[in-house]
């Protein structure tokens, strides 16, 4: 595999720099001095940003964008092989790394590097350890999967050894890594378009665990069925959390909510409570998360009271429980869930919000997601008093494996919710108005495009 030379800057070229986390990687090599281009699909306002910064991004990707003086191209999971920019580096006989690869090779230049796993709550992890090392100054270098405000984006570059990331288990991408402290959130089915079954998924958690080296650290959620799976006989320090005090190292008591939904309690680490969390975010997972934060600061030295202050001070990233505005009397709030867990998680926290009827407007994301997880989505989303549906946001498939929203719409049915199905987001848009009255809930869900929804309401 190429090993890019940090201490010799060149010409990096990355396809796809649009994403979240190549956008990142793009802004870490640019305050480096390399030398950046790339191309997307469109413009926006991230691809703005790299060009602030000195990056040149075109809007098609063609072979003639690869030309001899690039030493090295990038690029994601997404991008197919027979891309014309990959085919046109290979001709070239241009060094290809995939976007795990590069940040694998980037993050072996910190100590500790800090990479949060799990199928949910990765970014709002991720975001909560960031504000605490933010608030005790170390000046940590950041990728977050989302939009952080307190970073004014999705990463900063720092000038300390400390180095946060997300780690995606998607085609094993985290297995790229070197991680010195892997925090492994919660272990659940998805991305059945890539891994054969749980026992497949699991076993690449293990093989990130087994990343860590002996003095590094593994922060695991108890809860997590069979968790010591994870962990047995590996040689680095094992930090548990959970909601069970007797087999957890870190855990909550006393636990309370606002009239907001947000948790405050009793943090308890080996049996005695240590201090008083009071969350500024919505929901009981995200006691979990913070649980996790806690642990792994706690590991790397951080005292409590800059740690409590630290989750105080976080608000959220955009995408997770975000207000939107009020329309006509109706709270519209966004929201990034895709995966039936995730999805059960924000509507009971919406339970616990002000509101009278709780409608929840979805678009399923992906066809291979919403087929392997067809009734899952359907219980999940009854616990909605309404739901409306939109088309199925298909990323990167083409195939829609017989399936579409009107086969979810007939599951929900089903079960007896109030259930509408419809094609276009004006249409969506057009019912809510009619509909929705004052006092109503209405929760934009999806990890596509679905924001647009209540981005149009509230303009």
């Amino acid at each position: 595999m190429y090993q890019i030379d940090f201490n010799k800057t060149g010409h990096v070229h990355f396809t796809g720099i649009g994403g979240i986390s190549m956008s990142g990687l793009a802004e870490i090599l640019l305050s480096r001095g390399f030398t950046v281009s790339g191309s997307d699909s469109h413009e926006s306002d991230i691809t703005k940003h790299l060009v602030s910064l000195g990056a040149n991004i075109v809007y098609e990707q063609i072979s003639e964008n690869i030309t001899p003086d690039i030493d090295l191209l990038v690029y994601t999971a997404a991008v197919k092989q027979d891309n014309p920019e990959l085919v046109a580096a290979s001709k070239l006989s241009i060094p290809i790394l995939s976007r795990a690869q590069l940040l694998g090779q980037i993050m072996k230049n910190y100590n500790p590097a800090v990479c949060v796993s799990g199928t949910h709550g990765k970014t709002t992890t991720t975001s909560m350890i960031s504000q605490i090392l933010l608030e005790e100054e170390s000046d940590p270098t950041i990728l977050v999967g989302g939009m952080f405000s307190s970073i004014h984006g999705n990463a900063r570059i720092g000038h300390s050894n400390n180095f946060i990331t997300e780690a995606c288990e998607y085609t094993n991408s985290f297995l790229s890594f070197f991680p010195s402290v892997a925090v492994i959130l919660n272990v659940r089915e998805d991305h059945m378009d890539f891994f054969k079954d749980i026992d497949d998924i699991r076993h690449s958690f293990r093989k990130f665990a087994e990343l860590v080296p002996a003095e590094g650290a593994v922060v695991i959620n108890s809860d997590i069925d069979d968790y010591e799976y994870f962990t047995n006989n590996l040689p680095c320090k094992i930090i548990t959390f959970g909601t069970d005090a007797s087999k957890s190292d870190y855990s909550a008591t006393n636990i309370s909510y606002n009239k907001l939904a947000c948790a405050q309690y009793d943090l308890v680490v080996n049996g005695k409570i240590q201090a008083h969390v009071e969350l500024k975010v919505p929901g009981e997972h995200n006691i979990l998360n913070s649980l996790s934060a806690i642990a792994t600061c706690v590991n790397m030295g951080i005292e409590y009271p800059t740690i409590i202050k630290g989750l105080e001070k976080y608000s959220g990233t955009d995408r997770r429980f975000q207000y939107k505005g009020t329309v006509n009397g109706v709270t519209i709030v966004d929201d990034y869930a895709h995966h039936p867990d995730e999805i059960t998680a924000t509507l009971k926290t919406a339970k616990n919000y002000p509101h009278g009827n709780l409608w929840c407007a979805f678009q399923p994301h992906t066809f291979s997601r919403t087929k392997a997880f067809m009734k899952e989505f359907a219980k999940a989303l009854s616990l909605a008093d309404k739901v409306i549906l939109a088309d199925i946001y298909p990323a990167r498939e083409t195939d829609n494996l017989g399936i579409s929203s009107e086969t979810l719409y007939n599951e929900i049915k089903s079960l007896g919710t109030e259930v509408y199905y419809f094609h276009s987001f004006k249409e969506i848009e057009d019912f809510i108005l009619k509909n929705c009255i004052n006092d109503d809930l209405l929760i934009t869900m999806g990890a596509g495009d679905i924001v647009n929804v209540g981005n149009d309401l509230v303009k």
